[in-house]
């Protein structure tokens, strides 16, 4: 007697516990963590983080401060290194990756401290965030060879494109660190999507901003999402920024997820309410 013939299979997704936006649906999350973890010596700073980010959402991590949203960060770029858990970058584990081969991969940042080449000019800066696609070799960058010349040219002009996003090419020349505060948190950011990433990290970006300059970045960081076609993740206190354009909020208290969802359900939702305000909504 012949075995029974067995019918074709179609393998599907599994859908996870996290959400992204439903116009990513068709695509694999452009970031998953799964139980993402770090310990401190005794001290666990991050614990079972669970995180899926669309490839072209805004994304917000909140929470007070000390709730270990920094260190997310430095989890997911590897200025840490996880005590337990999986990152995935567009589907690929970074488990072996350091922090130079995450940002090829992928993921580009900017920090609470703004750390910029205070004595290079502002296209200089940006230049350096272009390092990815830089394409002549030593000698031909001594011996000043065509191919250098044509790279030069070529990095010159995205410079200049990229800084036309914030209205900055009358600044390439002036030294970065002339620049008022506003406008090197906006270099900063301009220096990190130089590097064309898939996700762009940004940590604190409207600190130290006015209001009419936060409602400028507001709409600066959605024009990058649209125009790049990438996903952003940002950490801020400015909830008016959070709530005006993250698609998906995460809280953090203590180095857990307290609460995930939309903004209008992390406004109602009583952990965060608690979590910032030591007590229950009335």
């Amino acid at each position: 007697m012949s075995a029974p013939k067995r019918e074709p299979t179609k393998l599907v997704p599994v859908p996870s516990t996290n959400k992204i936006p439903e116009r990513d649906i068709g695509r694999s999350p452009v970031l998953e963590c799964r139980h993402l973890g770090i310990d401190f010596g005794g001290l666990t700073a991050v614990k079972d983080f669970d995180m899926a980010i669309g490839r072209t959402e805004i994304a917000g991590l909140i929470g007070p401060n000390g709730a270990g949203k920094t260190t997310v960060f430095n989890l997911l770029t590897k200025v840490y290194q996880p005590t337990r858990g999986t990152i995935l970058l567009d589907g690929v584990d970074t488990h072996n990756m350091n922090t130079a081969q995450v940002n090829m991969a992928g993921i580009a940042r900017t920090f609470q401290n703004i750390r910029l080449f205070d004595n290079l000019s502002v296209e200089d800066n940006v230049k350096l965030g272009l390092h990815n696609y830089i394409d002549y070799g030593m000698w031909s960058g001594i011996f000043r060879l065509p191919s250098y010349w044509k790279a030069e040219k070529a990095a010159h002009n995205q410079a200049m494109e990229l800084l036309s996003i914030f209205h900055m090419e009358d600044m390439a020349n002036a030294k970065a660190g002339s620049l008022p505060y506003g406008a090197q948190r906006r270099l900063e950011i301009l220096r990190a999507l130089a590097t064309g990433p898939k996700l762009l990290l940004l940590d604190e970006p409207a600190a130290g901003m006015n209001p009419s300059e936060t409602a400028e970045l507001m709409e600066n960081i959605v024009k990058i999402r649209d125009q790049f076609q990438i996903a952003v993740l940002l950490i801020e206190h400015d909830m008016s920024l959070v709530m005006g354009i993250c698609e998906g909020i995460c809280v953090l208290d203590f180095g857990q997820i307290i609460a995930k969802g939309t903004p209008e359900e992390i406004q109602n939702d009583p952990a965060v309410i608690k979590a910032y305000l030591g007590g229950r909504k009335e």
